[in-house]
């Protein structure tokens, strides 16, 4: 016997026993293993679609994003709109109020000076009323009986006076 070929007693044996391992394994072992494959298939065909399933829901939940996004950038642009407007109007009426005030403040001040003036003014002509009264009052007790000394009275009078009006001239300034 060769190496090679073999002999016809071993080949008979061996398709017997090919044959019994063969049906043993097609009547017990392939359905498990062909069960397992099915399974293993439709696991990977399921997770497949979950996942195909899973990306679609995330480039919709993407978009759904982009779109709050897009649309809280408007509403915040409008916001800010909104309150430009708000605070352009709240400084142009403080600016406003702000013009009165100072107008009304400014005429007012003008009417204390007008009055103050005003006062000056009386406080002045009652001087200058009771000056009048003293110094006719002073001719008249004078002895006046030429006309020369009558005169020196009333430039010594009239520079009385005008020491006194410089002198209120002064308390006015």
């Amino acid at each position: 016997m060769s190496l090679l070929v073999p002999d016809s007693g071993l080949l008979f044996w061996m398709l017997i026993s090919f044959g019994v391992v063969f049906f043993l394994l097609a009547k017990f072992a392939f359905p498990v293993i062909s069960k397992s494959v099915e399974e293993r298939k439709t696991y990977v065909e399921t997770s497949l679609s979950d996942a195909r399933q899973a990306k679609e829901t995330i480039a919709r939940v993407e978009e759904d994003t982009k779109a709050i996004i897009a649309e809280a950038n408007r509403e915040q642009g409008r916001v800010l709109n909104e309150a430009s407007r708000q605070r352009d109007k709240i400084i142009s009426a403080a600016r406003q109020e702000a013009s009165a005030e100072a107008a009304k403040t400014l005429d007012e001040a003008k009417a204390q000076i007008q009055k103050e003036k005003d006062e000056a003014m009386l406080s002045i002509r009652r001087e200058m009323a009771a000056l009048s009264c003293d110094i006719a009052e002073k001719v008249l007790k004078e002895k006046l009986s030429d006309q020369e000394s009558q005169m020196a009275l009333i430039d010594r009078m009239l520079d009385e006076v005008v020491k006194e009006g410089s002198l209120v001239k002064d308390r006015m300034s």
